[in-house]
C-alpha cells in the first residue's frame, strides 16, 4: 500500500479547509497562513539557488510573491473563490495526468 503524501492533495484539502469554514474570520487566516507558507517556500527556494539558477528563476520567484501580495487582504467571499478556482485547476491538472 502506497502511504506518501500526495502535494497536490495536501493543497487540495487545504484548499478546501478554507471553503469549507463558516467562520469568515477563520476563513481569512487560513488564506493569510497559506500566504505565509508559500513566502517561507519562495524565501527557502532563494536560499536554495545559487548563480545561473538563480538568474534563470528570479523572474518567477518575483511574479510568485506579486501573487502572493495580491491576496493579501482577501475578504472571506475572495479567499473561498480563489480557493474553489484553485481546486479545479488541480482536479483539471490530475485528469491530464
Amino acid at each position: 500500500m502506497n502511504t506518501s503524501v500526495n502535494t497536490d492533495d495536501v493543497i487540495f484539502n487545504f484548499f478546501k479547509q478554507i471553503c469549507d469554514e463558516k467562520d469568515d474570520q477563520k476563513c481569512v487566516e487560513l488564506g493569510n497562513e497559506w500566504i505565509k507558507a508559500m513566502e517561507t517556500n519562495l524565501s527557502e527556494m532563494e536560499k536554495n539557488l545559487n548563480g545561473a539558477d538563480y538568474i534563470k528563476h528570479k523572474d518567477d520567484i518575483q511574479s510568485n510573491r506579486n501573487h502572493l501580495d495580491s491576496l493579501k487582504n482577501k475578504t472571506s467571499s475572495e479567499w473561498r473563490q480563489y480557493a474553489t478556482q484553485c481546486m479545479i485547476e488541480i482536479m483539471n491538472h490530475k485528469s491530464q495526468k
